[in-house]
């Protein structure tokens, strides 16, 4: 881990807005939850959430790019429960609706607690949804079509998001807790030890904010993260 390399990760963390997220309703495509997580990720999102039946729904790789490691797939059974838990976070919740009482999607204030929801590519989103949202939106057009790609409406709402908390200093300071930064930055700095340590259900070892290694499991002696993991893979830990 170069210090270049380690600066930007950090600079990325301090980044992240922890109370910016988009919600994709009765999602069957993986591929487009995957682009939205993309642009999510690109505009300091962490973690996107999924309305599905589905058991399971995870980012392709393909559509996801290098997004899958910085963010987290939530599920959630259906519309009601997870739009509950939206409330209860103290988000307002917007929808992706065209319906007589939407808003032109650049009225709204997005440097409040958000959540963006969205439908699936044909379907769109619910009448239960537009119900439960705080507000609907709308992304004005002067050709035939009426709607955008899924991927692209997101796209515009999520950087119109971002230049609302640029212009008030949202990104000026870090958001996350310490906790939850101190495990990010492991995860980025230390991706094998890391993954040795999900598999073996254990904690990861500390360490400080230049992301060094303060506890190593082996004692004094210095090991590269390939042979640290390795270890830790051969030994019961």
């Amino acid at each position: 881990m170069t210090s270049e390399r380690l600066a930007i990760i950090k600079a990325s963390l301090d980044r992240r807005q922890t109370d910016l997220t988009v919600v994709m309703e009765n999602v069957r495509k993986p591929h487009n939850l995957a682009a939205v997580a993309r642009t999510l990720e690109a505009v300091g999102g962490l973690e996107i959430h999924a309305i599905t039946d589905l058991t399971s729904i995870r980012l392709t790789q393909m559509s996801a790019g290098g997004t899958k490691k910085w963010i987290k797939v939530s599920k959630h059974p259906n519309t009601d429960q997870g739009l509950k838990y939206f409330k209860q976070q103290g988000f307002q919740i917007i929808a992706t609706s065209l319906c007589e009482s939407s808003k032109d999607y650049r009225k709204i204030d997005y440097t409040k607690p958000t959540a963006i929801l969205v439908g699936e590519e044909l379907e769109g989103i619910s009448e239960q949804a537009k119900q439960l949202a705080d507000e609907n939106i709308s992304i004005p057009m002067a050709g035939m079509v009426q709607s955008l790609n899924v991927s692209v409406a997101s796209a515009l709402i999520l950087y119109e998001a971002y230049h609302q908390r640029m212009a008030a200093g949202l990104y000026n300071s870090r958001s996350l807790d310490k906790e939850t930064y101190m495990k990010l930055l492991f995860e980025a700095c230390h991706p094998k030890i890391a993954n040795c340590c999900q598999q073996k259900r254990i904690p990861y070892p500390a360490i400080d904010e230049e992301a060094q290694i303060l506890e190593p499991l082996l004692g004094s002696q210095a090991y590269s993260d390939d042979s640290f993991a390795e270890w830790i893979k051969k030994n019961d830990i």
